[in-house]
């Protein structure tokens, strides 16, 4: 190579030349102007039967190992299942959700989720904790338990929602990337899983010998190990069994306590703008549902962070930021799709307008720098740095792709404002999944989700009424509970003119009232929450 460079450097320069031209001129995604429609009734079951036919059934998730945490499409199928009533698609849900939670990959005394699991069982995790996933599991435990009331999933929410903000909040008041999987394991060297696993041995100097016993069958730890070294990582292989609850968190508590006197795992404060807007999302929701208002004031704080630091007057965001400083990389499409949904999701919870507007900023921004004249998005900006091609790609990954969050965004923003050039692009976006989604389900799981929530409209919800008034109060619960697929949610005075959808709405009869509307088009406005409820399939 060195030898090339030196001798035939004008031959090099020309071939590379060529191989660049080459590379550049091949066609990305082009939907053409026969483009597909949006995926409809029989799209969304054909995702459904092949999920179906890809469900391990006896250990929750989907396909072999390694096993990752299928947030997207489990939100897919809870949204189909709201929408349809479909048994089958809940089971999975549930399922999985009980797996994970029970498994290894869930950290059972500190909350959180590893990054996946290395077998089938969820029972050895990867253990580097990030951001992204426990954001997006967070979100969909809280939906599972909005769904059907389950204790486990409310324990494992909030558990989560708890350990992003005690773990990977940052003095700023965003968010870090993640946890490391290794650290000190008390002898200077680094080791995976140091800080999570257990012997029997390690037990006994905690516990005592009675509590030990108690806790090594209650958190499956053997003297033979599940991990390495004889070492075992915690977990529930007999679920949450009937048991004495106050020595369960008496043996927790204390296992805590004692692991927190081990060497840590680094972590990675980077603030990543995509991986945040999943966070506030996440906790602004579990907040509303559980009255913690302390979760959304740690998500308000990093929406207000995001603003602060990573987004400018024209509505451009920066990828990244360390330590209150924006770094030099421009934000991608994730980015602009995940911080838009998560700050319409803030909005719906605490009423600020201020968020819709700043959501309108950005998805503005996808329109008309990542849009294609053929509603195909492309993962940079028409501005962006140059390069051989410019990237696209439809398909989650660990997070949803920057295509199917902007669609996501897009259709939700619609929705609140009527604004029929958002809806339009968010359509136009979906036409991939339906070339996709019955093929592969598991890769487009997002887009899959905010499907549904076209096919459901979505709905609208419109809460007007003093914010002081119980009754205000009452009925914006009864709205946020909703399990109607991709619902919005607006509430504020009688007359606000800061969120669209508000407008033109008054009290009726002098009392707060909800109005359930589709394409802003109104059912006759309610007082009564039970009615609300009904309405919505709360």
């Amino acid at each position: 190579m060195s030898a090339a460079w030196s001798d035939r450097r004008d031959e090099v320069r020309d071939v590379a030349g060529r191989i660049v031209e080459d590379l550049s001129q091949r066609g990305g995604i082009a939907l053409g102007p026969d483009a597909p429609q949006p995926p409809g009734e029989e799209d969304l079951h054909s995702a459904l039967m092949t999920l179906t036919r890809e469900f391990d059934a006896a250990r929750g998730g989907f396909g072999g190992a390694p096993k990752f945490p299928p947030s997207m499409a489990l939100e897919f199928l809870l949204r189909h299942h709201a929408r349809t009533g479909s048994e089958g698609a809940l089971q999975m849900v549930s399922a999985t959700c009980e797996a994970m939670a029970r498994g290894g990959i869930y950290d059972q005394l500190g909350g959180g989720f590893a990054r996946y699991s290395v077998d089938a069982t969820w029972t050895v995790p990867h253990f580097e904790k990030m951001l992204y996933d426990n954001a997006l599991l967070c979100r969909v435990y809280a939906h599972l338990w909005r769904a059907t009331g389950s204790d486990l999933a409310r324990r494992v929410a909030l558990e989560t929602a708890d350990f992003m903000v005690h773990e990977l909040r940052t003095a700023q008041g965003g968010f870090a990337s993640a946890l490391d999987a290794d650290s000190d394991d008390g002898t200077g060297r680094h080791v995976e899983g140091a800080y999570y696993v257990w012997t029997p041995e390690r037990l006994g100097e905690v516990l005592g010998e009675a509590d030990a016993e108690f806790a090594a069958g209650y958190f499956g730890v053997t003297r033979e190990g599940t991990f390495e070294h004889g070492a075992s990582v915690l977990q529930l292989p007999d679920g949450e069994r009937l048991t004495d609850a106050a020595r369960v968190s008496s043996v927790r508590e204390r296992l805590l306590a004692a692991r927190e006197q081990r060497a840590r795992p680094g972590r990675d404060d980077k603030i990543v703008a995509a991986w945040n807007g999943l966070a506030i999302a996440a906790l602004a929701e579990t907040g509303a549902y559980f009255d913690r208002p302390d979760l959304v004031n740690a998500a308000t704080e990093a929406a207000e962070l995001l603003v602060r630091i990573h987004m400018d007057q024209r509505g451009r965001l920066a990828r990244t930021s360390l330590d209150g400083t924006a770094g030099g990389h421009a934000g991608v499409l994730e980015d602009y799709g995940d911080v838009a949904e998560g700050f319409l999701a803030l909005s719906a919870v605490t009423g600020d307008g201020a968020w819709v507007e700043f959501a309108g900023l950005l998805l503005d921004t996808v329109l008309s720098r990542f849009t294609d004249e053929d509603g195909t998005l492309f993962d940079t900006a028409d501005d962006a740095e140059a390069l051989i091609r410019r990237p696209q790609d439809p398909t989650d990954n660990a997070a949803p792709s920057g295509w199917t969050a902007a669609a996501g965004a897009l259709l939700s923003y619609a929705a609140i404002t009527g604004s029929a050039r958002h809806r339009e692009g968010a359509e136009r976006a979906l036409a991939v999944v339906r070339a996709l989604g019955s093929r592969v389900p598991r890769f487009i799981g997002w887009g899959l989700a905010v499907a549904e929530a076209r096919l459901d409209g979505p709905r609208e919800v419109a809460v007007v009424g003093p914010g002081d008034d119980p009754a205000t109060r009452a009925l914006h619960r009864a709205a946020l509970l909703a399990t109607a697929p991709g619902a919005v949610v607006a509430v504020g005075e009688p007359g606000s003119g800061e969120i669209p959808l508000l407008q033109d709405r008054p009290l009726l009869e002098g009392r707060p009232a909800a109005y359930v509307c589709r394409g802003f088009t109104c059912d006759a406005p309610t007082a009564d929450v039970d009615a609300l409820t009904a309405k919505l399939g709360g």
